[in-house]
């Protein structure tokens, strides 16, 4: 079980991840040595999984998103193993979800206008194995994006 001292460490590490050590105890009014133990405490138990920086691809000149939503042909034994090896093998897909449900996977596809959009969904988004279904939903504007908990 986390403690408030455990809660506070965290709410504090989730607003600014290069927070010091040194700060951190000091906002949460303990000692250095103990924070850093809690922190190892809560990176072994892995509650804690790392840092990242996050890179803004629209600064690097991606200006399209899409959602595309695949239901897999589930008579092929392989399909998901197959389908998903593939799918990691093209760079502008940023992320893949796996549903139970109608939906199977779910790609977030990135690309620098619709023309380049459009070759990639030609050549590497229709040739993906066991493609029963595809959607495609042209992202528009993010209302709320967050990983910060509500701890």
């Amino acid at each position: 079980m986390l403690d408030d001292v455990d809660h506070r460490l965290l709410r504090l590490l989730q607003s600014d991840p290069t927070i010091p050590v040194s700060e951190l105890a000091e906002r949460c009014a303990i000692q250095p040595a103990t924070a850093s133990r809690r922190l190892d405490k809560l990176t072994n138990n892995g509650v804690l999984v790392g840092q990242r920086m996050v890179i803004d691809w629209t600064k690097l000149g991606y200006a399209v998103e899409v959602s595309l939503r695949f239901t897999l042909d589930k008579t092929q034994p392989r399909a998901f193993d197959e389908f998903l090896a593939e799918a990691r093998k093209v760079p502008e897909v940023i992320a893949i979800q796996t549903f139970l449900g109608r939906v199977d996977v779910r790609l977030s596809v990135i690309a620098r206008d619709m023309r380049h959009y459009q070759a990639l969904y030609r050549d590497r988004i229709l040739t993906l194995p066991h493609i029963a279904d595809i959607e495609a939903l042209m992202h528009v504007a993010t209302i709320k994006a967050t990983e910060t908990l509500p701890i």
